[in-house]
Parts: structure tokens; C-alpha cells; sequence
């Protein structure tokens, strides 16, 4: 086990450069399964979760070589059509090799897979959508697998009633491949998602987004090969804008997603953040000395990302007046806040009156555990001190970073294996901001 040593109180000030999307990464790892001529993926982030899909990859039978942050990756077409349950029970993205293993193999078994404990985050909905082209997929609780053959996939309509970024990647996944044309409406509109389609394309896809917001694509017989460079990762993005924020600093952001950032910058603004667009690529991020609070609700994009709420709530500790955060995507992402109310945060949870919760929410309503709310409340401005807290998952982690970095003291962050799933080397770029943070393995202290 690893942690942190956070002293606070330092105001960041310097330069740092994005690391490459993590969100784009590993589905761009498993567009691989689609072609047996080489995929090669510049600007990847060397984190946890893509060390983990590499090993999904290669039992898989793709051959992955990592060099610096460019991965290539080549497909021989006949290796295993089974992810292992150790390995692909540890990621969700492992799921989406699903559609790739149908269209190529007619044939796979996955675990039912994992990832971040932020809510239920089920995969029925892209389960049903393969069905509906043709797969014939059954859960087995007593191994733990889903089982799925197809003779061969088709094109056909297909609505998800809530938006699924992930469903969305999936059938797209399935389709540049099945026979006819799929037509995915109510689609997800994430950036990343096009990211992924521009390498499709790039790679003989035929995919196209519509006025209407639907996603349209027409198989074709085979892919070949491309080489592609990732887009910079948003999360990472803010949460070194409010690194900024939280610490009175001054960082400039190079491989800015800027164009990306609306809701998310909007809010800063209103919040009292200064954004200084150096050019088209490059982000300067500072605050005015009162930080104001704004409410906020998550909500798919174009909306305020559900990724950006643990960040958005632990800088809004620092607003002076009472801010309101409604978590309106997962049915469990506060973590967090036990850990804020330790090192000294006010907060209160609270449910928001929902006239119809079950159209509101972004989640099954159903999911939802009792005793679980969907909002808090901030009230600042509060000086935060230093505490022992535990990183639960990848966004707390750098909500509790982000903490310990303008907290008076040393504070310590266990579980720091769980910041790594999301974030490159995260305390050499905070390091290089002039933090005072150290990574600390146990068996050394």
C-alpha cells in the first residue's frame, strides 16, 4: 500500500502539460480487436487502469508494447475470446470488448466487470442493445460471466432511454463491423467519444453524428490499421484549475481542452476564477482573492461533468456563503465528504425535491441505497487542517489532494494506488509546482 504526505499551504504556481485522456486511452486499446494491422496510439497516460487493459488486451492475444507515452498494438485475430475474471473484474472498460469479440470471433465471455465504487454503473443497457443486433448474451451468476454468441451482427435502431457514454462506445464498437446500418439515438455527446470515432474513421470507419443528436453507422467488411495521438485528459484539466484555485496560485495548462470546458469554466468564473486563453492550446488558471459559491448540478455533456463534482465541492469549501452541489448522474459519489468533514469542511447532505426522480436522475432510481443522498451543501469559507484519509477512488483522491494542498499541516493519504488508476506521476507535477508532497510505500515508514 502506498500514501501521501501532503504539507499545505503552498501557493502553486508554474506550468504543466496534459497527460493523454484516460476516458479515450482504453477504448482506443480495445478498437485493436477490430483490425490486424497495427494501432498506434501516441500521448498515452501511463496509469493503472491502462496497465490493467493492457493485460485484458494480451490475453486476448493482442501484442501490446509500451515505449514513453506511444503504444502499439497488433491483432492476430486468433487468440482467446475469454477475459479472465481477475483481470477483467478489476475494470469496467473491460465490457466493451464484447461487441469486437462478437463481430470478429461470433463468440466471447466477460466478467461482469469493475472499476471505481461510485455507484451500480450497470452494463444492461449496452447488453440489450448487442442483443438487439443479433447477440445471444446470458448472464451466469454461479461463474460470474456473461456468455455471448452471434452468427453475425446486424445494423438496427437502437434508443437508450438515459444517456450511457459507455453504451454509447460499445454498440459503436460493435457496429463499424456488424451488417447494415446501426442508428444509436439519445447518444452520448462526450468529446471522447468523437475521439474514438475520429480513430474508427481514420481507420476505414464509416460513422457520423446528426442534428438530432443520434450516432449513425454503416458496417463495412474490415478495418485497417492508423496511427492517432489522444487528446489531453479534461479531468486532469480541472482539477489543476482548481489546484490553482484552492492554493491562490497561478498554473498555466499546455494541451488545454479549453474548447471542451464550458460548464466547467462558466462555474469557475462565477466562482470568482480568472481564465486566460494564451492561445488556442494553452490555459491560464488563477483566482481573484474572494471566491464566490455557485450551485451546481451534474449532468451528461455538454453538461458539469459528474468527474469535476469532487473538486468543484472541496473548492467551494473555500466560497464565501453557502454553495450547493446536486449529484444528478451516479446514485453514490460522495465518498468524499467524510473525509472533508475530518480535516474540517462543513457540509451537509440533503435530498433535493425531484417531482419525477426516475426521469430526473441520469441512474435507475431504483439503485438507489437507502440512506444515500443526492446533494450536499458547503458552507465556507473554512480553514481546512491537515487529517489521516483514505482515497476511495480516483476523483476523491484528487478531491483530497486538492484538500491536503491548501490545508494547514501534514496530512497523510492512504490507498494512493487509487489516485494512479486516473493520474500519471500526479505528485511530480504538483512536485514541479512547488507542492510539498511526498509518495511514501508502507513497508518504508
Amino acid at each position: 500500500m502506498e500514501k501521501f504526505i501532503i504539507n499545505g499551504g503552498v501557493s502553486l504556481k508554474g506550468d504543466i502539460r496534459l497527460q493523454g485522456a484516460k476516458n479515450v486511452a482504453l477504448k482506443m486499446f480495445v478498437a485493436a480487436l477490430l483490425t490486424e494491422e497495427k494501432i498506434i496510439l501516441h500521448n498515452v497516460p501511463h496509469i493503472r487502469d491502462i496497465t490493467m487493459m493492457a493485460e485484458v488486451m494480451s490475453e486476448l492475444g493482442v501484442s501490446v508494447t509500451m515505449e514513453e507515452n506511444t503504444v502499439t498494438l497488433l491483432y492476430r485475430g486468433n487468440g482467446e475470446t475469454l477475459v479472465p475474471l481477475e483481470v477483467g473484474s478489476r475494470l469496467r472498460t473491460s465490457s466493451l470488448v464484447l461487441g469486437p469479440l462478437l463481430a470478429r470471433r461470433y463468440k466471447a465471455t466477460i466478467p461482469n466487470p469493475g472499476g471505481c465504487r461510485i455507484g451500480a454503473r450497470p452494463i444492461d443497457r449496452h447488453i440489450d442493445a448487442l442483443r438487439a443486433m443479433g447477440a445471444d448474451i446470458e448472464y451466469d451468476s454461479s461463474d460470474g460471466y456473461f456468455h455471448a454468441h452471434s452468427n453475425s451482427l446486424r445494423g438496427t435502431t437502437i434508443r437508450f432511454e438515459k444517456n450511457t457514454h459507455t453504451g454509447t462506445e460499445a454498440i459503436i464498437l460493435a457496429a463499424v463491423l456488424a451488417k447494415g446500418t446501426t442508428v444509436i439515438e439519445n447518444a452520448a455527446k462526450e468529446v471522447e467519444i468523437d475521439d474514438l470515432i475520429a480513430l474508427l474513421c481514420q481507420m476505414g470507419a464509416r460513422i457520423e453524428r446528426t442534428a438530432s443528436g443520434s450516432i449513425v453507422i454503416d458496417g463495412v467488411d474490415s478495418l485497417h490499421g492508423a496511427e492517432y495521438t489522444i487528446m489531453g485528459d479534461r479531468n486532469e484539466e480541472v482539477t489543476f484549475a482548481i489546484a490553482a484555485g484552492m492554493t491562490q496560485g497561478d498554473i498555466v495548462v499546455h494541451d488545454s481542452q479549453r474548447p471542451h470546458l464550458s460548464a466547467f469554466l462558466d462555474a469557475f468564473e462565477k466562482a470568482g476564477g480568472i481564465v486566460d486563453a494564451i492561445d488556442e492550446y494553452t490555459t491560464r488558471y488563477r483566482v481573484k482573492e474572494r471566491i464566490f459559491p455557485v450551485d451546481i448540478e451534474t449532468r451528461p455533456h455538454p453538461g458539469f461533468m459528474t468527474d469535476w463534482q469532487g473538486p468543484w465541492a472541496v473548492f467551494m469549501t473555500q466560497a464565501d456563503g453557502v454553495s450547493r452541489l446536486h449529484e444528478a448522474v451516479f446514485e453514490n459519489r460522495f465518498s468524499y465528504v467524510k473525509h472533508l468533514l475530518k480535516m474540517g469542511a462543513d457540509i451537509r447532505f440533503y435530498d433535493p425535491r425531484v417531482s419525477d426522480p426516475e426521469t430526473f436522475y441520469n441512474f435507475r432510481w431504483k439503485d438507489r441505497i437507502e440512506g444515500i443522498y443526492q446533494a450536499i451543501e458547503i458552507h465556507g469559507p473554512t480553514r481546512l487542517h491537515n487529517a489521516v484519509v483514505e482515497m476511495d477512488d480516483i476523483r476523491a483522491g484528487a478531491t483530497l489532494i486538492l484538500a491536503a494542498l491548501s490545508a494547514e499541516g501534514e496530512s497523510y493519504l492512504y490507498e494512493g494506488e487509487n489516485i494512479d488508476r486516473g493520474y500519471e506521476r500526479i505528485e511530480d507535477k504538483l512536485r514541479s509546482l512547488g507542492a510539498n508532497i511526498e509518495r511514501v510505500k508502507e513497508d518504508d515508514v
